[in-house]
């Protein structure tokens, strides 16, 4: 467990990422305690009264293009502290507030044709020409998105009709609870507006920090403490909900308490990697063992089967590296140069590893930022995975689908 939580360093998995909950959770206890967001939620559930249901597509939209261009995945927890607590407001459930965030990231990052952390990486280790096959990988994530959005939608239009249907119904008594308590016509000052402007204002700011110059984690962390801060003082000088300057402070505090137990999951998640060896390309580990005869497996297979193994093996294999970078580390040089033998072109066993990197992100316990999206959303795994598993079978038949495209079409 305390190695779990020590290993790697502020740029990653996992002090990296425990760290930026606690400082997200802590900048968003800032935030909730001015009341803007739950004022805001309240005046726009009354404004989009019959429209609201249009806010899913948009929003898996938009987090599915980030997961493409610039990989976008840790970056979904603080966005899933927002819109979880306003689906809920709005009738639906945790699970529709996780699918349009953090599940919208991972299907553009297992699709992307430019994201820099997964197939940048493995074509490059793979020894073809990087952002190469552009145009395929544009088609599929198109057709991934589509499909999420309409699975998306069609779950929501079905829990809106009866909410008790939902897995997370009874977790989402927090969130649900919490609103009925409040008025539906309360005030929306102008604090409440500076509030939200902040946050808008933070979002823009991550948004370019990500793409023009590269922000990660210990960046996005500190625009997140400095958004939460500039929140706070707005409170105190408009007393919105009675705010003093102490409760600055004593809000940060209650913020990172209630993501402490997704802080120590994401420490255990690791933990599990290094039971089984770590995850070093060199050493002799359980994983290197795993993956060296497996790929003995796939001599002999006809061209469409063994391109269709190579996607299944990334699958499973993702279980113990869920680390886009890392996974394309570990497995390319062994997978690109074993694609030659079996007539598995390279650019094919690249797209067989990013669907099976990308797509199994949505389930595996293993993934400290699914885990810390399911904290924030306080929704167990199992009943996250007993749903999470249908759609698991969707993603699985599309991804085998573009696999056999691709092999058959020589890409």
């Amino acid at each position: 467990m305390f190695e779990g939580l020590v290993k790697g360093d502020k740029w990653g998995s996992t002090v990296g990422i425990v760290a930026f909950i606690l400082v997200i959770g802590g900048a968003f206890g800032i935030i909730l305690k001015t009341g803007a967001v739950e004022a805001g939620i309240l005046s726009m559930i009354k404004r989009t009264k019959g429209r609201e249901s249009l806010l899913i597509p948009i929003i898996f939209f938009l987090f599915s293009l980030g997961g493409a261009v610039f990989g976008m995945g840790e970056e979904a927890i603080p966005f899933a502290m927002i819109l979880v607590p306003l689906l809920i407001a709005m009738g639906y459930d945790a699970i529709v507030g996780i699918m349009i965030t953090y599940v919208a990231t991972q299907i553009g990052f297992a699709t992307s044709w430019m994201n820099p952390f997964s197939v940048a990486i493995a074509q490059g280790v793979a020894g073809i020409p990087v952002l190469s096959g552009a145009g395929f990988r544009i088609v599929m994530w198109a057709v991934f998105t589509l499909v999420g959005i309409g699975f998306t939608w069609k779950y929501a239009s079905n829990i809106k009709k009866n909410p008790t249907a939902s897995v997370a119904y009874e977790s989402d008594a927090f969130y649900r609870n919490d609103f009925k308590e409040k008025d539906i016509d309360v005030k929306f000052n102008l604090g409440h507006i500076l509030v939200l402007l902040t946050i808008l204002a933070g979002t823009i700011w991550v948004v370019w920090g990500v793409m023009e110059n590269g922000y990660y984690i210990p960046e996005i962390a500190t625009q997140f403490f400095v958004m939460g801060l500039v929140a706070g003082i707005i409170g105190v000088v408009f007393k919105l909900n009675e705010m003093g300057i102490n409760d600055i402070a004593s809000s940060f505090r209650d913020g990172a308490k209630d993501l402490v137990g997704a802080a120590l999951v994401v420490g255990m998640a690791q933990g599990i990697i290094l039971v089984l060896g770590g995850t070093s390309s060199t050493d002799g580990t359980v994983l290197n063992t795993i993956l060296y005869n497996t790929s003995q497996m796939l001599v002999g297979l006809p061209t469409v089967a063994a391109g269709w193994v190579m996607y299944v093996f990334q699958s499973v294999f993702n279980f113990f590296v869920v680390s886009g970078s890392g996974q394309a580390a570990l497995t390319m040089p062994l997978m690109a140069p074993l694609g030659d033998l079996v007539g598995v072109s390279r650019q094919v066993s690249v797209l067989a590893f990013q669907l099976g990197d990308g797509l199994t992100n949505l389930i595996v316990p293993t993934s400290g930022c699914l885990m810390g999206v399911l904290g924030v959303a306080k929704l167990d795994w199992g009943k996250w995975a007993k749903w999470q598993i249908k759609f698991q079978g969707v993603l699985f038949a599309l991804a085998t689908i573009f696999i056999i495209i691709a092999v058959v079409i020589g890409y």
